[in-house]
């Protein structure tokens, strides 16, 4: 009996004898299924295309809500008319875009420009951790201002909702690219 208890020490030191190794990173898999498109069925001074994956919540003041459900997120479209107050109204859209200089680490612009449909405007990517990553503003120059914005209802934490942003992203392009005025 005695042996026993001087062997279990000796088991217990050599039964361990391969080393711990740290579990490889894994890392999340998302895919979104291809979205088909079709055109705002509300009556506005503009039409454009919007998801099949989408809510559109109806506003006062010719305002929409784009829902997004199953990513949390929305595309907040705010509509204005000109009536000589076209600068006025892009530096108040680059006001909101550049209040996120705080918490966003580069915003970028890339313009737009349609002739054929007299539609001109601005897109904004905001990389970090701000409160919106997409923001834009699309304009005929003459009659009609839409500014819209990405939002996620969730805490900013880019590189968690990096892919969530750019498949919206094609959505707002799509948006943007089939704008047309009435």
């Amino acid at each position: 009996m005695r042996n026993f208890f001087l062997l279990i020490p000796f088991f217990l030191f050599f039964s361990c004898s391969t080393d711990a190794l740290p579990k490889p990173k894994a890392y999340l898999r998302l895919s979104y299924e291809e979205p088909t498109y079709k055109k705002l069925e509300l009556e506005r001074p503009y039409v454009f295309e919007t998801s099949n994956k989408t809510v559109v919540k109806n506003l006062p003041n010719n305002w929409l809500k784009i829902l997004y459900p199953d990513l949390k997120a929305s595309i907040d479209i705010t509509y204005r008319e000109v009536e000589g107050n076209l600068k006025m109204l892009l530096m108040d859209s680059e006001k909101l875009v550049f209040k996120h200089t705080q918490k966003a680490e580069q915003i970028g612009s890339k313009n737009f420009v349609n002739f054929k449909k007299n539609v001109f405007g601005t897109i904004y990517d905001i990389t970090g951790n701000a409160a919106s990553q997409i923001q834009f503003h699309l304009t005929d120059s003459t009659n009609h201002f839409i500014k819209g914005a990405l939002y996620f209802y969730a805490r900013p934490n880019y590189d968690s909702i990096f892919p969530a942003v750019s498949y919206l992203k094609k959505d707002i392009l799509r948006l943007i690219e089939t704008t047309e005025w009435k």
